[in-house]
């Protein structure tokens, strides 16, 4: 157990000193970026700085799998050159074995990963999306999703108008049981008009069916209110800024991605790149062992055998094709081409098959 302690303390220390070189680099990096990305909308340094601190965290943890295998890299060559791993197995302890106290450890990091940083990533990712569109766009066009169906807010000259439907087609073109509520700048709202059908065409939506209140002081809205077959209402709203209204499913805690994924199907849109990304960070930790076996498996070696730099370059290369490879399944689950379950748990798994076998190739005895 002291040995188990000992090789878990080290291996969570260079987890933490990898992460935080990282986040730093990427940091100053981010903030750079966003100076020259708004270099138009004037925003200062302290905005800059702000931004840049909302979007790293997303960053570093799209990149932890990367890190984790850093960080067995560096442990499993400093145990080498230390001729730890040479005391360690003169003591009778086998690689599989000695592996044992950094894939718990691992396991730990990849639930407080899920459980906490994900949150955390998800807040400061919507935080940042927010902040973003405010420079560029001011107050930009908003969807949501709720129980009682899907709300959208479109800007215009005269004011804001938001938009509410009990459901719609897959992608929010059209939408059945619509109201449209329009507020002018100062004075609340001036009109409302509800539709059994609303579809988005160029520069309006088109509507059927439909019955429009004026509020205008001193009259009876219910008297004057006027019917129509069909109406055209502006909007500078298109099918691609509805679709990206949703935000990418990072941007959602994964406690609150059930719900959501329910309430976009209850809306009729297509929830199946959430529950891809609901799947694929449940099986994060998964993810995150299979690097450290991978990291093991080329670098857990005596440090007089020679060719570390190979061996380096091997694990570092097989750390890459991984996480392609579960990119490259991720985008199969999203488009229907593979299930779902499939798409999220295959590829950490076979990682971790294909470095088990690895290490008991290359264990000695």
């Amino acid at each position: 157990m002291t040995l188990s302690r000992y090789i878990a303390r080290r291996f969570a220390v260079t987890v933490l000193a990898v992460f935080a070189g990282f986040f730093v680099l990427l940091y100053l990096i981010d903030m750079i970026e966003e100076i020259r990305r708004f270099a138009d909308a004037d925003i200062g340094l302290a905005a800059a700085a702000e931004l840049a601190l909302l979007n790293t965290p997303q960053a570093v943890y799209r990149i932890l799998p990367m890190i984790l295998i850093l960080a067995s890299i560096a442990l499993f060559l400093a145990l080498a050159r230390s001729s730890e791993l040479v005391v360690i197995r003169a003591a009778g302890r086998s690689a599989l074995r000695m592996l044992v106290s950094p894939l718990i450890t691992t396991l730990v990091i990849g639930a407080f990963a899920v459980a906490a940083l994900n949150p955390i990533v998800a807040g400061t990712a919507k935080r940042y999306d927010t902040l973003a569109s405010r420079h560029r766009l001011g107050e930009g066009n908003v969807l949501s999703v709720s129980r009682d169906g899907l709300w959208l807010r479109q800007g215009g000259a005269e004011g804001q108008t938001v938009i509410h439907a009990a459901r719609s087609n897959p992608d929010g073109t059209v939408l059945y049981d619509a109201s449209f509520l329009a507020f002018a700048g100062s004075s609340g709202p001036i009109s409302r008009v509800d539709a059994s059908e609303a579809r988005l065409g160029t520069g309006a939506w088109h509507l059927t069916g439909a019955k429009e209140w004026r509020f205008t002081t001193g009259t009876n809205p219910e008297r004057d209110a006027r019917s129509h077959a069909t109406l055209a209402l502006p909007s500078d709203l298109t099918a691609d800024q509805i679709r990206d209204s949703f935000g990418t499913p990072s941007t959602i805690a994964i406690w609150d991605l059930p719900a959501f994924i329910a309430g976009l199907e209850r809306a009729g849109f297509s929830a199946r790149k959430h529950s891809v990304w609901f799947q694929m960070e449940l099986a994060l930790p998964l993810l995150l062992m299979a690097m450290v076996l991978v990291g093991a498996g080329f670098t857990m070696r005596h440090a007089r055998s020679g060719h570390t730099g190979v061996m380096v370059l091997l694990a570092i290369v097989s750390g890459f094709a991984i996480f392609l490879l579960r990119n490259f399944a991720q985008v199969l689950g999203e488009n229907g081409q593979i299930p779902v379950l499939l798409a999220a748990w295959s590829p950490p798994v076979a990682a971790i098959l294909l470095s088990l076998t690895l290490l008991l190739h290359l264990e000695d005895g």
